[in-house]
């Protein structure tokens, strides 16, 4: 057994070769007129919207390589694009019809001088698409930039083949609702190895492409097909080489010869199966290459987590007594020599089984390879000090960023790879402060701006080809519009996106209740996944008068007001002033509950949550002088019965879940007690316990063990512990302002557009020594109990008394 397992350890590979990177160029395509030359093409004869799998070639021959050879580069659904055989690049990023995203690819240090193949796989998985994915018909488009570059042009000149070995597998294998991408089957025995080869020559299945329509880009408004093309303002998604895992378990795996080479040989009638293990969540295309083995049938499962007999996963590290169940592909082996089997999607996996059954010869698995795939993200923020376990914290919370962030951000990488509007103003935020990268921020503006209906709602989730609504996600877009605004100097698209939150805030304006509360609405009223809110949806009465959904509506308004006094309406602004006091004065009179010292969740006074009394602090409707006793009533309650704390006695109340801590984060900051923020990460410790590696959905049990909103920990360490926060817009000042509370040390950066910004905080006997330092062009203040120091550019030290009430210099 132990050289099967050095066998198998070579077969697993070891993850030192790293494919092309680039970053996306903003190629004026004015280089060529606005007028474009290439054509969308497709295969002649073959249904446009069925599922399918298409081969697009072309032959073009160079004198000599040039420094660059850009391309524009789309396809309906997808396209995978292979120069000379190599990888080069892939698409188009997500978007709607009228958003049709193009990528724009250097293909010059793949060419050599004369023949070169450009080739590229396009399929459409139809009906069977994941729900983000929009679609027309199936399509494909070249454009070279330059004339030099047009000989790449898509038109009749391409080849297409349609290829039947590629399809799907019958069923997703998943339990719970699913929206991500189906498996795949592909028979070896039917599949054209050479797509992408020098050596095909042509043949019968080989067809000259049927133009189906001209490219145009959106504003050219000259084309006779439903793309308006966009060019995607993305860098390509990282993609390199990684561990697949290792073994942990195997069956049946008697008779199994392994070779010096690494392979493994399984016999003819021969049922193995390997259990991996990967140790950590990890998005990437798997590669499994064999050899032999005609007629086998190879099997790959891809789970987050194994499960018991009763469907529980319990801690994620145990696998005894354990089974797999996930989405699976599945592949045929056609008996050649060195196949490689790849699908066309990423998967996402800790756990990944392969399951071979041989028929009447053997099987030699060569190689397992994993080819990681994510946006781009670089880590740049970093913290350090005496908080416990504090890497695993913020390395699981950044792998977690990470998972969920590719061409659009996710809320789960497994589940349903949606941008979720909720999810996605957390990720948004962590992206700013861990990397200072703001593209794929900008681009879910303005992706979830494109789906606002004619009433002026956006959808929660986009692009999506299934529409859904829930009206309080609409008001988390206004408000990830503010912190964009905050964060990022780009006051251009802060101007053009404000008309467009009129719409949503005028939407709840027209169904508010005459004494400010809002009243019912239609749709999904999601608030946060909680025993007392079913469905998500927090309790209102028969009229509305939900304290929840009533300072959602605050808060967009305290936001639009704002960017409506700099950028848009003074009237505006003031009449979202008048609508915030009315609202306020409202929840204090009919909905706060002086028996017990909270908000109910309605004037009927039937039910409590801490989330609307969360949001009724940080929101400042709350008088200062109850905010301390509300928060504090509000940790001390239980979900299930009454508890009694500072000689009151607090009502069962809904509880928070994992997403609802980031408004939690905000409040206590807001109240002056944030130094209890530390004591606030339980939930996340006892995630660490389970052997989780990226943060779950919601307490056990969860479908999704990987959530974007589950993140906030790595934001909060950064703004609400090491106290980093940008002061005026476009983080042209800072304003820091710790809240150490029990800690001893501290030390912690964050990204900004001019430089790093660093903090170090060292107790020294009752006196906190601060270092703070400022990159070139920024100032700002140092807030400490009551007093505030003035910052500049450079390195600056303080000395602070440790009671948070004063501080001397």
């Amino acid at each position: 057994m132990s050289r099967i397992l050095l066998i198998l350890a070579l077969f697993l590979g070891t993850g030192l070769r790293s494919a092309q990177t680039q970053e996306a160029t903003p190629l004026s395509p004015g280089l060529i007129g606005n007028k474009w030359h290439a054509q969308w093409i497709a295969c002649p004869d073959a249904p446009p919207k069925d599922i399918a799998v298409f081969y697009f070639r072309k032959e073009i021959t160079l004198a000599s390589v040039p420094a660059h050879f850009w391309v524009h580069v789309s396809a309906d659904n997808r396209f995978l694009l292979h120069v000379n055989g190599q990888y080069a690049g892939e698409g188009p990023a997500r978007g709607d019809l009228f958003h049709w995203r193009f990528e724009t690819i250097d293909l010059a240090p793949l060419l050599r001088p004369g023949r070169n193949i450009l080739a590229s796989t396009v399929w459409n998985f139809g009906t069977r698409a994941p729900v983000a994915q929009m679609s027309s018909r199936t399509g494909f488009m070249l454009q070279g930039n330059t004339k030099m570059e047009e000989i790449a042009n898509t038109d009749t000149s391409w080849q297409v083949k349609e290829e039947k070995g590629r399809g799907l597998a019958a069923k997703n294998g998943v339990a719970g609702y699913y929206a991500a991408g189906p498996g795949e089957r592909v028979d070896g025995r039917s599949m054209t190895w050479d797509w992408d080869s020098a050596s095909v020559a042509g043949g019968a299945a080989w067809h000259a492409a049927e133009v189906i329509g001209r490219v145009a880009m959106r504003e050219a408004q000259d084309a006779d097909n439903n793309w308006e093309l966009v060019q995607n303002q993305l860098p390509a998604m990282e993609h390199r080489q990684v561990s697949a895992g290792r073994i942990l378990h195997m069956e049946g795996v008697e008779g199994i010869i392994s070779n010096p080479q690494g392979s493994l040989e399984i016999p003819a009638n021969t049922r193995a199966t390997l259990l991996l293990d990967n140790g950590v969540l990890q998005t990437a295309y798997p590669e499994l290459t064999m050899s032999g083995g005609r007629d086998a049938e190879i099997q790959l499962t891809y789970a987050e987590a194994l499960y018991d007999a009763q469907g529980n996963k319990g801690n994620r590290n145990e696998i005894a007594g354990r089974y797999i169940e996930g989405v699976s592909d599945e592949f045929i082996s056609d008996g050649g020599e060195r196949r490689s089997f790849q699908p066309l999607w990423w998967r996402t996996w800790r756990y990944l089984q392969i399951e071979v059954t041989t028929k009447s010869s053997p099987l030699r698995l060569e190689k397992l390879d994993a080819w990681f795939s994510a946006y781009p993200f670089q880590e740049k923020a970093s913290i350090d000090g005496d908080i416990p376990d504090l890497k695993k914290l913020w390395d699981t919370g950044w792998r977690t960023a990470r998972l969920c962030a590719h061409e659009t951000y996710m809320d789960a990488p497994y589940w349903e790879q949606l941008q979720y509007v909720g999810d996605t103003r957390i990720q948004a935020l962590i992206s700013y402060a861990m990397t200072g990268d703001s593209r794929l921020a900008r681009q879910a503006i303005t992706n979830i701006e494109a789906s606002i209906i004619p009433e002026g709602l956006t959808q929660s989730r986009y692009p999506s080809r299934l529409p859904q609504f829930i009206p309080p996600f609409s008001l988390l877009w206004v408000d990830m519009l503010h912190d964009y605004w905050m964060y990022v100097n780009d006051e251009p698209l802060v101007r053009e996106t404000l008309p467009r939150t009129r719409g949503v805030i005028d939407w709840y304006a027209s169904r508010l209740r005459p004494d400010g509360l809002v009243g019912r609405v239609k749709w999904w009223e999601f608030g946060d996944w909680t025993s007392g809110y079913e469905g998500g949806s927090p309790p209102q009465d028969a009229d509305g008068g939900s304290t929840f959904l009533t300072l959602q509506f605050i808060e967009a308004l305290r936001n639009a007001g704002e960017l409506e006094k700099r950028y848009g309406s003074r009237e505006r602004a003031a009449e979202y002033e008048g609508m915030i006091r009315k609202a306020a004065d409202a929840l204090n009179r009919l909905n706060w509950d002086e028996r017990y010292g909270v908000y109910a969740d309605t004037p009927a006074k039937k039910s409590y949550s801490q989330q609307a009394n969360v949001l009724a602090v940080w929101q400042d409707v709350a008088p200062k002088a109850e905010q301390v006793g509300i928060l504090r009533r509000v940790l001390a309650s239980q979900e299930e019965k009454e508890t009694a704390f500072g000689g009151r006695t607090v009502p069962p109340m809904s509880a928070m879940s994992y997403y609802f801590r980031f408004y939690l984060s905000r409040a206590l900051e807001h109240a002056g007690l944030a130094d209890l923020y530390v004591d606030q990460l339980t939930p996340w410790y006892d995630m660490l316990k389970l052997g989780l590696t990226t943060w779950a959905e919601k307490p056990e049990p969860t479908r999704s063990d990987c959530h974007a909103w589950s993140a906030s920990p790595n934001y909060d360490l950064l703004t609400v512990v090491a106290g980093i926060h940008p002061d005026a817009p476009g983080f042209a000042k800072v304003r820091i302002e710790p809240h150490l509370g029990k800690l001893h040390e501290i030390h912690a950066s964050m990204p900004h557009s001019r430089g790093a910004i660093e903090t170090v905080y060292h107790l020294v006997g009752s006196v906190w020594v601060a270092t703070i330092t400022l990159p070139n062009g920024l100032d700002g203040s140092l807030i400490w109990g009551r007093r505030e120091y003035p910052l500049h550019s450079g390195v600056q030290m303080f000395r602070l008394s440790q009671s948070s009430s004063m501080g001397s210099e």
